[in-house]
């Protein structure tokens, strides 16, 4: 009997598990899983909570849509009459002190139309001549492992870059363009540069791919995004193939030898876990710990993390008095306002307020100003400071019923200009030493939901192979 262990009960974990318990059932295979958390719940940075009729995700809300693994898995743990998509709605920078429109017709604020990039509110005439160049300018030098904030001013212009497109990437991606390769990010963009000569003509080209959801980009549940965590852990335990061990960490993983067993995985209650394979669906920096090993240690240190708050606010109003047609806004080079980001929460997801009130999600990261400080203050006086945010960009000035505030302390993976060969070099130096051990999860491949199922589902693949 071989056993496999799982350390980290996230989203990767989860799906590597559930994969894994997959194969194992329909190949008969003499196998085992251990699914290690050290929280006393399952999901990671996915997380509902309900209080006062609404319902507050302290991570990630929603999984893309168009992603082909979505799909059959929802089906497969029997969620689709569950599903529910995003509502429409207009989104917005907040600069120069008001909301401006983000054009309807672009992807991640890049124009997919010179008429889209014609009617943006959000750039000078200047910059809109200067965007221009994508369309007789080649690339002779830009490889996938540069700079996707050089790549973009280089074709489309600095400004359209800093006023438009970079603040919408930036809130994917947790960075500064200039920091972040275009492999990890939107290798396409390169692609689409080559075979079609421009940017914006590629992105047109293919907008099929972005918008063949039309307005339904993103998919949530009824009951909140934890609904997939929840259906995955009941799949898990049908069965005799898995054991879910939750509120007990590991602490340590060493290699055995003249034993049957791989490895053997300490863990803080005292238990040893013998191992075949070790998959470690965790924050790079806890991998780091458990193997020790300072042959690894050079790439693990150049990892970048970043942290974020959220703050969630349910108000006692009609969600119809949001004096603004729109879903949410991101701020750019702002000084009115403290926070990244807004998601008008019942406007953009109506299955998140029971009856109809105002819920509002404020975003706090890093790069704000003495944000250090910002983590030290309690949960009410950071519920404060977003209450002076949304007097100054919506004018409500009323008392929340509930808030939810939430500190993601170096836990945004930040994939900054080496991200991609820290990566492919931790990869070799495993293959070499720990055979049998897998890295997984949004610390290397991947920040979505849909990455890192699908991350979860190669892992369990190359075990099976082994198995």
């Amino acid at each position: 009997m071989k056993t496999i262990a799982i350390v980290g009960g996230g989203i990767t974990g989860l799906s590597a598990a559930y994969y894994l318990q997959q194969q194992i059932i329909d190949r008969k295979l003499s196998a085992q899983i251990v699914l290690i958390e050290a929280n006393d719940h399952l999901g990671g940075k996915i997380n509902t909570v309900y209080r006062n009729g609404f319902a507050m995700e302290t991570g990630a809300d929603s999984l893309v849509s168009r992603k082909s693994n979505v799909a059959p898995l929802i089906d497969e743990l029997g969620l689709r009459e569950q599903v529910v998509y995003n509502a429409t709605g207009k989104s917005y920078i907040f600069t120069d002190g008001q909301l401006k429109l983000i054009p309807e017709d672009a992807v991640f604020g890049i124009p997919l139309s010179i008429e889209s990039l014609a009617t943006s509110d959000l750039i000078s005439a200047e910059g809109k001549i200067e965007a221009l160049k994508d369309f007789y300018t080649t690339n002779e030098s830009f490889t996938i492992n540069d700079s996707v904030g050089l790549f973009l001013e280089a074709f489309l212009g600095k400004e359209i870059v800093e006023k438009q497109i970079a603040p919408v990437l930036s809130g994917v991606y947790s960075g500064k363009l200039s920091d972040l390769t275009i492999a990890s990010t939107l290798p396409y963009l390169l692609e689409y540069k080559n075979k079609y000569g421009s940017i914006i003509n590629g992105l047109a080209a293919n907008k099929a791919t972005f918008k063949s959801t039309g307005d339904k980009k993103f998919l949530s549940f009824k009951e909140g995004a934890s609904s997939l965590i929840n259906a995955l852990e009941q799949h898990l335990l049908s069965g005799d193939t898995v054991e879910i061990i939750k509120g007990i960490a590991a602490d340590k993983i060493e290699q055995v030898q003249g034993s049957g067993a791989r490895y053997t995985v300490d863990l803080s209650n005292g238990r040893t876990i013998p191992a075949d394979f070790v998959v470690l669906s965790t924050p790079q920096s806890a991998a780091q710990s458990l193997l020790k090993d300072s042959a690894l240690d050079e790439d693990f240190s150049q990892f970048l993390d970043s942290s974020m708050i959220s703050v969630y606010l349910g108000f006692d109003i009609r969600d119809e008095e949001l004096p603004v047609d729109g879903t949410g806004f991101i701020v750019a080079d702002s000084d009115d306002l403290l926070c990244n980001a807004s998601t008008w929460t019942s406007r953009k997801w109506t299955h998140t307020s029971e009856q109809g009130h105002f819920l509002v999600r404020m975003f706090y990261k890093s790069t704000v100003p003495n944000f250090d400080k910002l983590l030290e203050l309690s949960e009410e006086e950071i519920m404060r400071i977003a209450l002076q945010d949304i007097v100054k960009s919506l004018g409500i000035e009323r008392e929340p019923v509930t808030y939810e505030v939430t500190k993601w302390i170096d836990a945004m993976p930040n994939y900054h200009i080496l991200h991609h060969q820290l990566v492919e070099s931790l990869e070799r130096k495993m293959k070499q030493s720990y055979r049998g051990i897998y890295l997984a999860g949004c610390s290397y491949y991947g920040v979505g939901i849909p990455d890192c199922i699908a991350n979860g589902k190669e892992v369990a693949e190359g075990i099976v192979e082994q198995l």
